[in-house]
């Protein structure tokens, strides 16, 4: 295979202002520290995240004939990532986050593509065929890869980030992936039901919810049904952004699974990433290395866990 991992959709802009608090102030102004873009989205927070554990990743996606769309290929020159694209007819994708003190974070996402858009399987085929593994981001011109990649035997994983367990638009995602992420911050005290709900709808080996500081809840197929708690790790940084910690996790745990690691080596490595993501300002803009990220987990060492009932 010429790619350890192929992500497909999910590069774009984020402007981010930071603010003392997720809410709205009174009058109809404030004043806030500079306001910075920076080249990021999921997709693309998951091919640099690869690339910097030294994987051989490519990236292929959609965009825009803009000046949003040079900056993100001038940032992938830079860094070496190996990325082909098609132009998208309605520009780059954006978003506009508020970061408060604590580092959390509020996205306004503009998606940007025509909900009609489809990635042509001439252009992503044949990248399909040198992949080991391949990640689809939950845009909506991705929706056929997963037929695709199972007819050619690539395994796929997915992030669904802030799904509510019931919108029947992810479902292609939702149970079409054989590694499902998302967000337990939407679904809440249903975390349990919605992870056995995607396995039992799905095709899914291993299903992760992801809770901040809270750690992440997994379900593995393989367990009959048991959801298992793991707590976070104690950052080594000061937070100070979450902004691409969901991306660090994920591509720390799938990186570790793919060398052969057992869930709880899995759930450590992604603790550490998103940990690391957490001390540093911006999208994407730092990633954690190999070497790096090897020493920080034996630092940690084993995490306690429970299991739900």
């Amino acid at each position: 295979m010429d790619y350890d991992v192929l992500v497909i959709g999910g590069s774009g802009i984020d402007t981010i202002v930071r603010v003392d608090a997720l809410e709205v102030p009174d009058g109809d102004s404030v004043g806030v520290p500079p306001i910075h873009d920076y080249v990021a989205h999921t997709g693309n927070g998951v091919a640099l995240g690869f690339h910097a554990l030294e994987r051989r990743t490519k990236f292929i996606d959609y965009l825009g004939d803009d000046h949003l769309g040079r900056r993100i290929l001038e940032r992938y020159a830079s860094v070496g990532l190996d990325f082909d694209h098609l132009t998208a007819p309605a520009g780059t994708p954006r978003s506009v986050n508020l970061v408060d003190a604590e580092g959390r974070r509020f996205s306004f996402y503009d998606g940007r593509h025509p909900e009609d858009l489809l990635m042509p399987a001439a252009f992503y085929g044949p990248h399909l065929d040198r992949a080991r593994h391949v990640h689809v981001s939950r845009s909506a011109f991705t929706r056929d890869v997963f037929a695709e990649a199972h007819r050619r035997g690539v395994t796929v994983s997915t992030d669904l980030h802030a799904w509510d367990g019931a919108d029947p638009s992810a479902h292609p995602w939702a149970y079409g992936a054989d590694f499902v992420f998302l967000s337990a911050a939407t679904v809440k005290d249903r975390v349990g039901d919605v992870l056995r709900q995607i396995l039992a709808r799905g095709r899914a080996r291993i299903v992760v919810a992801t809770d901040g500081a809270n750690g992440c809840f997994v379900l593995e197929r393989e367990n009959s049904g048991e959801v298992r708690h793991f707590p976070a790790v104690r950052p080594e940084l000061p937070v100070i952004d979450s902004n691409g910690a969901g991306d660090g996790f994920l591509t720390a745990f799938l990186h570790t699974l793919l060398d052969g690691g057992g869930i709880e080596q899995c759930v450590r490595a992604g603790s550490v990433s998103g940990a690391f993501a957490c001390g540093h300002h911006g999208t994407h803009e730092v990633q954690i290395g190999r070497e790096e990220l090897a020493k920080a987990c034996a630092r940690v060492g084993g995490q306690p866990e429970k299991v739900l009932p």
